[in-house]
């Protein structure tokens, strides 16, 4: 109590989706090349972090509904240790073409839901990245898996309504993911449906985008988060000029 706070946030590389727009980090990386090639709203992204480790027969299921959706995905995968990655069904990649493209390395996240491809997010709702979903505009299938997953999840499907929950419904203890596997079926029909043009999901996109642009509006000059950053420097500066005099 009786300490003063400021209500600071950063703006994302998404803040634009059609800008189009790549830092030089990221202007060569395949990924947005391979976006830039795709159709706008076409694209499902899937990455449940780097932290969590996903057992096999999961990683199965979500490949198989994947193929049998016929929608184009980019799957960024934790890299494992293992040479072979036994859980990808054979053939995966050469039955989904060029349609998919599955990454195991660091991905520019923000920059790959700020795409204009990108129609869609599934995500195990870790804080940050629903931050960078909701910013971006881009509807979610929520699966959270530990930790505030779960409220983060009612929030996006529920309250804020701009996703649809892929079912999941154990709550894990740790990064090592032991909950019941979620079949095929249930991620197919989440994905078929987010990624669909019905009039229900037209209205997600909307409130989805709506909602990323009145996030954005706290960062612009003028906004609460700006005045609040530049409030920040002028303590700081403050405080310093005050020792400076001491000294």
């Amino acid at each position: 109590m009786g300490r003063k706070c400021w209500h600071v946030d950063v703006p994302s590389h998404s803040s634009d989706r059609n800008s189009g727009e790549k830092n030089s980090i990221t202007e060569q990386h395949s990924i947005l090349n391979w976006l830039d090639k795709q159709k706008p709203n076409s694209v499902l992204y899937v990455c449940f972090g780097s932290a969590m480790r996903i057992p096999d027969t999961q990683l199965a299921e979500i490949a198989l509904a994947l193929e049998e959706s016929g929608h184009p995905f980019v799957w960024v995968v934790r890299k494992r240790e293992e040479e072979k990655e036994s859980w990808l069904p054979e053939g995966f990649e050469t039955k989904t073409g060029q349609r998919s493209l599955i990454k195991r390395e660091w991905a520019p996240q923000d920059l790959i839901l700020g795409h204009v491809a990108i129609g869609g997010f599934m995500t195990h709702c870790g804080w940050n990245s629903l931050v960078e979903g909701v910013a971006a505009g881009v509807p979610l299938i929520t699966w959270p898996l530990f930790a505030e997953q779960f409220y983060n999840e009612k929030l996006i499907s529920r309250v804020l309504k701009i996703g649809v929950e892929v079912g999941s419904e154990e709550w894990n203890s740790g990064f090592e993911i032991k909950s019941p596997v979620v079949g095929k079926d249930k991620i197919v029909k989440a994905v078929t449906w987010l990624m669909g043009g019905s009039e229900e999901v037209q209205e997600i996109r909307r409130r989805a985008k709506e909602i990323g642009v009145m996030l954005h509006k706290p960062v612009e000059e003028g906004g609460s988060s700006y005045s609040d950053l530049g409030a920040l420097i002028e303590e700081i500066k403050a405080r310093y000029d005050c020792r400076v005099k001491l000294d």
